[in-house]
């Protein structure tokens, strides 16, 4: 297992929730958190670290998606051998239902000094049996919230995990939920010594991944880890796309085709339908709701005064968009020791990939900045289906029609050249097609090689590295 990178404030986040066990201070001291993240997003190794670091009585259970009776089994073999306190209450029994299962558990948990529960994959058991989230509810009300117990109740399907707190569920309001986000672009320049610029360039490949970015060497370049990573099999970066997919969809699935198509490029609804001809419409409108509730992709609209429909689809996590572009079409020459074809042809097509991939993640950046025009309140960027104009970067008052426009901006993103006159040129022509902009509109420049004009407002790979710290 590579070296654990990052999470100061996830770990403080578990550190206070466990804090708040100690019994002299409640008279329910029990708490529960329901952790949520993509898949792959390092979710388990967070609470893995946090178990090592409290160093208390705790059970780790992770769900394999087997049937009810190999769960329990499984389930049984960790309680018997973990260091509860009176873990010999599991010695002779043998539950046949997770009320039975738990209600051992809250047997064998310590009474006096706190301890730490984790059931991780938590949606594979309810789906195997819907009727556990009211035996969570019951035994939490009437065992463990009487105890002092952290439950960290871990899960990648975002909409179920979302949905077992909402109102209406057996779980409602007995656990706070916590999001564990990727690791940011920050992060990865602390952790594998990389300048701003590359640690963005490192972000778009790896999708802050902590199992890609544990494989990393430390200082080296993208070029220097691509070639290394591509030469394995099962390196991270080949393995972890397809991974992904194989535990959200079957293989069989319309939305993986679909998937494959936005991540190759096709963002419209049109173009999508072009490139998966052999897909009735309505099923490919069914797939794309699959996704979007998934979490897999998000529907873009334009930021301006006007209302548009003009959606663009889009991969969420950049690492899955690189994997869709690059590799996932490309496993079979990885599998025949050709990576160097595949690195060929990401050598090829970086420069203009990247251009258009870097663009979410700098709107996440901009909208974190301090110092933005006031009443900023939300960023986005601009287009019409003729793409005249097309504008990467808006500032608006709100979303998703505005009242006003507060910024427009342009992202250049090239090694070898700065933002300049030919650019500055194309924005202002660019602003003065803009529902809602006018002259007296700030420009922004965000460039990865400097700005040579003035009259725009330029933002530099360290400003938004800064943002993330």
């Amino acid at each position: 297992m590579g070296p654990f990178i990052g999470r100061r404030r996830e770990l403080a986040v578990l550190n206070r929730a466990l804090a708040k066990t100690a019994r002299d201070r409640f008279d329910r001291p029990g708490r529960a958190l329901l952790v949520r993240g993509r898949r792959r997003v390092g979710k388990s190794r967070l609470a893995e670290e946090f178990v090592r670091q409290a160093r208390l009585p705790y059970l780790y259970y992770t769900a394999t998606g087997q049937t009810l009776g190999e769960e329990l089994r499984i389930f049984l073999d960790e309680a018997r051998s973990s260091n509860l306190p009176s873990a010999s209450v599991f010695a002779d029994e043998q539950p046949t239902s997770w009320h039975d299962a738990l209600s051992l558990l809250a047997r064998a948990l310590p009474e006096d000094s706190p301890g730490i529960v984790v059931l991780d994959e938590l949606p594979y058991l309810i789906k195997a049996d819907p009727g556990l989230e009211g035996v969570l509810q019951k035994l939490f009300d009437r065992e463990f919230s009487r105890r002092p117990v952290l439950l960290l109740l871990i899960g990648s399907d975002l909409s179920m995990m979302e949905a077992i707190n909402t109102h209406g569920r057996p779980f409602y309001q007995r656990a706070v939920d916590f999001l564990v986000n990727p690791l940011t672009p920050y992060d990865l320049a602390q952790a594998l010594d990389l300048p701003p610029a590359e640690a963005f360039d490192a972000h778009l490949v790896s999708g802050g991944l902590p199992m890609i970015c544990e494989e990393w060497p430390k200082s080296g370049s993208l070029w220097a880890y691509l070639e290394e990573a591509l030469e394995d099999p099962l390196s991270a970066l080949v393995v972890s796309g397809e991974r992904a997919l194989a535990a959200e969809f079957p293989p069989e699935a319309h939305a993986r085709q679909i998937l494959s198509s936005i991540g190759s490029g096709q963002r419209t609804h049109a173009n999508i339908a072009a490139a998966t001809q052999g897909i009735p419409r309505a099923t490919m409108n069914r797939a794309l709701q699959l996704l979007l509730e998934k979490r897999m992709i998000v529907a873009d609209r334009p930021l301006s005064t006007r209302p548009s429909r003009e959606s663009r689809y889009r991969v969420i996590d950049s690492h899955m968009r690189f994997w869709l572009r690059f590799i996932g079409s490309r496993l079979t020459d990885i599998e025949r020791d050709r990576g160097d074809l595949v690195l060929d042809r990401i050598r090829r097509s970086w420069t203009s990939w990247r251009g258009t991939a870097i663009e979410p993640l700098i709107l996440e950046s901009v909208r974190r900045m301090d110092d933005l025009p006031e009443g900023t309140g939300a960023i986005g960027g601009y287009w019409t289906r003729s793409n005249d104009p097309e504008i990467d970067l808006v500032g608006a008052d709100r979303e998703p029609v505005a009242k006003v426009i507060t910024m427009v901006g342009s992202v250049k993103w090239l090694e070898n050249r700065p933002f300049d006159h030919h650019d500055l040129s194309e924005l202002i022509v660019h602003r003065s097609k803009m529902p809602g902009a006018d002259t007296s509109t700030s420009l922004y420049a965000v460039s990865r090689s400097g700005c040579e004009v003035s009259g725009v407002r330029h933002i530099s790979p360290e400003e938004l590295l800064g943002v993330w710290r």
